[in-house]
């Protein structure tokens, strides 16, 4: 079994419509919150911007500069939270795609379980796509995710578990309403309405077991308590407490996007908060080397990526990469609706976190 993930091997019915809903709290948080709370440093220092910005060592992006469609990689990591120190697995994984030409923001979900290629290790590497943070950092996570899918990665930004109690925390609390009951790490959330701290939001928002959604209602709760934090950004008492945010922000939130680009989004982008469509990378659930992923049919990445390709003003290409490869090999897997069983040949790797790639 993967050592970077302990899921559960219950195949777990997908719940379509619900990563189909737009998700305007994670496109608030890169356009606004990578936009709009960024422009808001005119008064902060350099140095603060300095702790938050990193290109891990590649050439930076101009593409914001010169006002050209253009994508976001949204990481949301698991450190920060029961004493983990490292980057982690990234369990949040969003690509934003926004056109300044169409004034359009596509908002495209994949799950963390991902069967996919970790682009950048020395040999073939396949594993569930969350395992890229950790093994490369962002420079893994942008080219795996660009070879799953054939788009170009243009930045990213990652923010840890440990960033959201702290942010929750900075704006004085959220109110949320609980459609059920919530437990997690010792603490309970009731159904119904209820004003919450960072530590109550972050329990709130991690668990997934009890939830009949599993990583789907996960992600819906993680989207409610994020939108709360930028309804009370928006209002002005709310204004008050971005430099606060800013210096609370400095050690749980990455990205590869420059103080001058920040603000460009702040701007020049606005609009495309006017036209945002949300979309969902849908897969049928496996069982590889006694661990659970999630497999995209060959059929789905070709459309979702055309689809990503024409948003971002490029041509469409015909997608070819180790899944479309395994998936050759798989036809059955796919025509039998009851099969669970996807036969890698060996290129599911075991996972070492003292591996040097």
């Amino acid at each position: 079994m993967d050592q970077n993930t302990r899921r559960d091997k219950r195949s777990t019915k997908k719940h379509k419509h619900l990563g189909l809903k737009i998700t305007l709290a994670v496109v608030a948080l890169l356009v606004i919150g990578i936009g709009a709370v960024f422009g808001m440093m005119w008064n902060q220092t350099q140095s603060t911007f300095n702790k938050i910005y990193d290109s891990d060592g590649t050439k930076h992006d101009t593409t914001i500069k010169q006002k050209k469609p253009f994508s976001i990689l949204l990481l949301g990591a698991d450190t920060g939270a029961d004493g983990r120190i490292s980057r982690g697995n990234s369990d949040t994984i969003m690509v934003v795609t926004i056109n300044p030409n169409t004034h359009k923001t596509v908002v495209t979900s994949v799950a963390r379980d991902t069967l996919a290629e970790m682009v950048g290790t020395k040999s073939l590497n396949v594993q569930k796509l969350n395992a890229a943070y950790n093994i490369g950092e962002s420079k893994m996570a942008k080219a795996s995710v660009k070879k799953l899918l054939n788009v170009p990665i243009n930045y990213y930004a990652a923010i840890n578990m440990g960033g959201l109690e702290k942010i929750v925390d900075a704006v004085d609390g959220v109110t949320i309403t609980s459609s059920m009951n919530v437990t997690f790490d010792g603490i309970t959330i009731t159904k119904g309405k209820h004003h919450l701290n960072g530590k109550q939001a972050l329990a709130y928002s991690r668990m997934r077991y009890q939830d009949p959604r599993g990583d789907y209602g996960r992600q819906m709760r993680q989207q409610q308590v994020m939108m709360a934090v930028l309804k009370k950004l928006a209002t002005p008492s709310g204004i008050t407490k971005y430099s606060a945010l800013m210096k609370t922000l400095e050690p749980y939130l990455r990205t590869d996007i420059t103080l001058d680009d920040a603000m460009k989004l702040a701007t020049d982008y606005r609009s495309n908060l006017d036209n945002v469509s949300s979309k969902q990378l849908t897969e049928k659930s496996a069982m590889i080397n006694g661990s659970s992923y999630q497999v995209p049919s060959t059929e789905t990445l070709q459309s979702v990526s055309d689809e990503l390709r024409t948003q971002l003003g490029l041509s469409k290409e015909t997608l070819s990469n180790q899944n479309t490869r395994l998936n050759k090999l798989n036809a059955a897997f796919f025509n039998d609706e009851s099969s669970t069983t996807y036969n890698t040949d060996g290129a599911v790797t075991q996972y070492y976190t003292n591996t040097t790639y």
